[in-house]
Order: structure tokens, then C-alpha cells, then sequence
């Protein structure tokens, strides 16, 4: 690192520039200082000491520090080059602080929050006994307090000078985040640069969304060991927060400057909800009778448009505020699932839903809504958010069907798919599954498990595609059309079955031609649908999903419901 933690009250004599690693160029302190030590002309990130990050998360004089009278102790009497008591001595001297945490209390946005932070500065911000207790410390005033723990971590992993006592403190801290999960309160991670060893094997990488500064170095074990380990050339940007977040370990890379009104977002979507009370009627279709007579093939063929609204479109059309959460927290980020937090009609909820796109390179990229194992892996760490924190989930269904590939098979397609739709089955949340367009298979099912099933008019759900269907029975796809009528796979014929509750209308010409209004019939219907659930306890929201799907099939059941009429 080539600056100083110098304040930029430069006087004469003292270094008033300094280079920038990235683009070599060379910045004035105050320069940098105004961009919260950020290189205003490539972006990259200087280590940024706590106090001064402290004072830019917080609200002004919203803190209260806790245990700074704590220090660390000497515990095996380690000696190496110098003695530990020497290296300790010289770290409080530095920093004037007795341990690498600080931690206590304070507000974002207003937002209380319980903050503890690493100073990397007190011998690399590694983690010795007194660093885990103070950690554990904030951890367990959050849990009595019941308000966010906010995690902020620069560190070089656990101390060797303090050995196995320093090791346990990673069973510590990560048994305290456990208490917080099982009691549904919201932590949150901020992984600066560097945070590895004993720090990402425990408390940096457990909380419920876990953020990191732009190019900050995060791992396990550091890049050079690993290539002196297993003498091999590793990947440009390895362990990187890019890295991590391709791969599925990071929800977002935010740059400095939108860290603060980032978490202060986050906060605010788990806070007290103040939902409004929903008009009824008007957004759904209860009655299969009451929906226009279209020829299924004509159905498939305009819920295949790429000019549907995809799950994206919706999260900014139907919700008032959105934040996408990424990765499956396994080694993926399967961009054919997307989810994350919003709020709706003044509540908070989970969204959740296959993405396809609009142009070729979109569909590409997002695998033509086609799921990999990690896209499912994905869905249900949203789904255990949810019901976590308390939320509602809904989700939008539009997918020809999970991938089927060497790959997905080789890494569990089918249990990926089994565990989510398991997952959904036993939430004690209100989930409302919307189908906004193909609803193909087990793949589709995996996100279909709801208290209220609904269906724009133009969008169908089947257990095999017409095409396959017509080429298994008929030796080629020719006869598609017939296939498609006899699975009885339009909203008609599955609300007649029992299978969906409702459909929502389309705007003339299809969801395609019009995403607002449809949009705005999507909207009214999902706050009719969480009106008729709000008053519902967690175990009667199981107890109904649980016989909405148990009926389906039932032979007394299908009787009373008599056969699928209109063809």
C-alpha cells in the first residue's frame, strides 16, 4: 500500500501526495480525502482505517463504544522474533486502542444498529481470544436488544501467537451469528480489503447479506500460500470481491461512496413493516368461466414472446423499492434465478423468480431462463430469508424448464429442485407464485409452491412442453397443437382443476404489449392475495398450503371438482 493514514491536514513538510497502485497516477491528499480515500480517476479502493469508516457509516454522534478498557492478553507467553507482550504493547501504542475490535452502538439513516468493526491496523486486525469475545459481545447485545448486527472486517485470519484459543473463537463468533439467525435477526457483512484465514471462516461471510468494497481481497487462504502450495497459476482478480461475487459468495460489490445509504436500505427493508390495507377485488379472476376462450397452442405460443415482461421488469414496475441479493453461497450465481428485498404496498417481502431477457445476448446470458443447480441452491437461501425474518415471499414463474446438461446433472439437478420445492412447502410465511409466462416442469414447480397460486391469462404451466410431449407420443412435434390442448395447460383448465386460485388479466395484445398495465393487474392482485393471508397464523399458513397441494390429485376431490370443461 503506497499512502498514509495521515489526515489530509497536511502542513509544510509533511507528504502531501500520494500514487495510486492502479493507474500509477499521482493524487493530492485532500483530493483523495474528498472521495473517501477513493482514486478519483480509476476508482481504487485505499485501505481505509476504522475510525475514519466508523465516522462515515454512522449517523453523527449516534455512537456508544462498548469494552474499550478490554485488551489482549498474552496467553502462551509466545516469543518468535519478539516477544507477543512487545508486538501488543506496540500495537496499543499505534492505534491507542487495546484490541483490534471496536464495537458498540450506533444509527444509520436513523436505522439502530449494533456495529463492530476490525481494525487491521492492530496487528493486521487478526483474531485473538479477547477479539472473539468482543465480537460475541456485540453479537449478544444485538440479540437482546433484537436490533441489526452490522459486521465490518479487515483481517489477516486467526493470531498465531494465541494458537488454538485464537482458533475457537471462529467456533465463538460463528456460534453467536447462529443464535441471531434462529432468532431472525438481520446481520450484516462489510468485507473490506483484506479480509481472510479465521475472519471468512466464521462471522465475515455468515450474515444474512454480505456486501464488499470493490477489488478487496477475500479468502480463505492467502494467494501466495496457495500457489506454493499447489505450485499452479491462479485466476486474474483471484479472490477478489469481483471473484467471490461471480462465484456466488457475495450478494454486492458497492463502492464506498454507496456503502452507507446501501446498508441504510437493507435496514430499512428489515425494519417495522406498516402495511396498507388492501382493496378487494379487482386484481383477480377467480372464476375460469370469466376468462376469454383462447386455443392453448395461441397460449404457449404468447407466453414464449420475448417481449413478456421478465421477473426484473416486474421487481421495478410492481414493488416500490428493490434491492437484488446474488449468489447461492455454494459457488454460484445462476443469473437464470433472480431475488432479493422490496417493499410492497408498505410491507417488506422476499421476490423470487426465473429471468429470461428480451434481446439474444439477454437470453444468452441468463440461459433462456433455464436454472442450473446453483439457480435453486440460490432460490432457497431466499427462501430461508424469508421465513427468517418474517417476510412474505412471492415469486414469478417463467421458465421452459430447468437446464438439462452434463454439468447440472453431474452437481444434483433433481435434489436441487426437490430441496426448493421441500423448502417452499414448509414455509411459515405467506408465499403468492405468480406464472407470468411458461411454467415448464419440475423446474418451474421448484419456485410454484404457494398459499395462492395465479396466472396471467396468456401464460401456461405443464409438466412437459407441447413439442415434447407431441414427439413422445407421436414420434415428432408436429402435433404440438393437440398436445397442447389435451395437458389442459392454461389458466382456464388449471383453475378448473384446482391447480391455480386465480388468473390475472392481460392488457389487449398480451402482458408484451403493455408491461405497465400489466404490471399494475399483477400488483392488485398480489395485495388482494397477501390481504386474504396477513390474518393467517404461521401454522395455519402451513396447514392451508399444505392441503391446497395434498387436494390435488385427490380422487374425492377431482370429483367434486368435476372435469375440465371448454374444449
Amino acid at each position: 500500500m503506497t499512502t498514509t493514514e495521515r489526515t489530509p491536514s497536511a502542513t509544510d513538510g509533511e507528504v502531501r501526495w500520494t500514487h495510486c497502485p492502479s493507474c500509477s497516477g499521482m493524487i493530492y491528499l485532500r483530493r483523495l480525502w474528498r472521495h473517501d480515500k477513493v482514486c478519483p480517476d480509476c476508482s481504487y479502493h485505499f485501505r481505509l482505517g476504522l475510525s475514519d469508516r466508523l465516522t462515515m457509516l454512522l449517523d453523527p454522534d449516534s455512537h456508544q463504544w462498548f469494552d474499550s478498557e478490554l485488551t489482549a492478553r498474552d496467553v502462551l507467553s509466545f516469543s518468535d522474533t519478539r516477544p507477543y507482550g512487545e508486538r501488543l504493547a506496540k500495537a496499543r501504542e499505534t492505534t491507542g486502542a487495546g484490541e483490534a475490535v471496536r464495537w458498540g452502538l450506533g444509527r444509520i439513516h436513523d436505522n439502530p444498529v449494533v456495529v463492530a468493526g476490525l481494525d487491521f491496523a492492530f496487528l493486521g486486525g487478526s483474531i485473538g481470544g479477547v477479539t472473539g469475545e468482543l465480537l460475541a459481545r456485540a453479537a449478544r447485545a444485538a440479540l437482546h436488544r433484537r436490533i441489526p448486527l452490522l459486521l465490518v472486517t479487515a483481517s489477516g485470519g486467526a493470531r498465531m501467537q494465541e494458537g488454538v484459543v485464537a482458533l475457537a473463537q471462529l467456533a465463538k463468533t460463528s456460534q453467536e451469528i447462529g443464535r441471531l439467525r434462529e432468532a431472525g435477526v438481520l446481520v450484516l457483512n462489510i468485507n473490506t480489503d483484506p479480509t481472510y484465514g479465521g475472519a471468512t471462516a466464521s462471522f465475515a461471510t455468515l450474515g444474512d447479506v454480505v456486501l464488499a468494497e470493490p477489488g478487496a481481497r477475500i479468502g480463505f487462504a492467502g494467494k501466495n500460500v496457495i500457489q506454493q502450495t499447489i505450485r499452479a497459476e491462479l485466476p486474474h482478480n483471484f479472490q477478489t470481491a469481483e471473484f467471490l461475487a461471480r462465484n456466488g459468495m457475495c450478494d454486492l460489490v458497492v463502492p464506498r461512496g454507496e456503502l452507507r445509504s446501501t446498508v441504510a436500505r437493507l435496514l430499512s427493508l428489515h425494519g417495522q413493516d406498516a402495511p396498507e390495507e388492501a382493496t378487494p377485488g379487482g386484481g383477480r379472476i377467480d372464476d375460469p368461466d370469466g376468462l376469454d376462450r383462447r386455443a392453448a397452442a395461441d397460449v404457449v405460443a404468447a407466453a414464449r414472446d420475448v417481449q413478456r415482461p421478465t421477473t426484473l421488469d416486474y421487481c421495478g414496475l410492481v414493488f416500490d423499492e428493490f434491492v437484488e441479493l446474488h449468489g447461492d453461497r455454494v459457488g454460484a450465481d445462476d443469473p437464470a434465478i433472480v431475488g432479493g428485498l422490496a417493499r410492497f404496498a408498505g410491507r417488506a417481502v422476499v421476490v423470487l423468480g426465473h429471468q429470461k431477457g428480451h434481446t439474444t445476448g439477454e437470453l444468452v446470458e441468463r440461459n433462456f431462463g433455464m436454472p442450473q443447480p446453483g439457480g435453486y441452491h440460490k432460490a432457497r437461501r431466499m427462501m430461508d430469508h424469508a421465513q427468517r425474518h418474517g417476510m412474505p415471499l412471492v415469486t414469478f414463474v417463467d421458465t421452459p424448464g430447468a437446464y438439462p446438461g452434463v454439468e447440472a446433472e453431474r452437481h444434483g439437478q433433481g435434489t436441487a429442485i426437490a430441496e426448493a420445492i421441500l423448502r417452499m412447502s414448509r414455509l411459515t410465511v405467506p408465499t403468492v407464485v405468480v406464472v407470468t409466462g411458461e411454467g415448464g416442469s419440475g423446474g418451474a414447480l421448484a419456485l410454484g409452491v404457494g398459499n395462492r397460486m395465479l396466472m396471467l391469462e396468456q401464460a401456461y404451466f405443464s409438466v412437459i412442453s407441447p413439442e415434447g410431449c407431441s414427439t413422445i407420443l407421436f414420434g415428432s412435434s408436429e402435433h404440438s397443437a393437440v398436445a397442447a390442448e389435451s395437458l389442459r395447460l392454461t389458466a382456464a383448465d388449471l383453475m378448473r382443476l384446482g391447480v391455480v386460485d386465480g388468473a390475472v388479466p392481460e392488457p389487449e395484445g398480451g402482458a408484451q404489449s403493455d408491461h405497465a398495465s400489466t404490471a399494475a393487474n399483477i400488483r392488485a392482485a398480489l395485495r388482494e392475495s397477501l390481504a386474504e393471508l396477513s390474518g393467517l397464523s404461521p401454522e395455519q399458513l402451513l396447514e392451508q398450503r399444505w392441503a391446497r397441494v395434498a387436494a390435488i390429485g385427490d380422487p374425492g376431490v377431482q370429483a367434486a371438482l368435476g372435469e375440465p370443461s371448454g374444449r
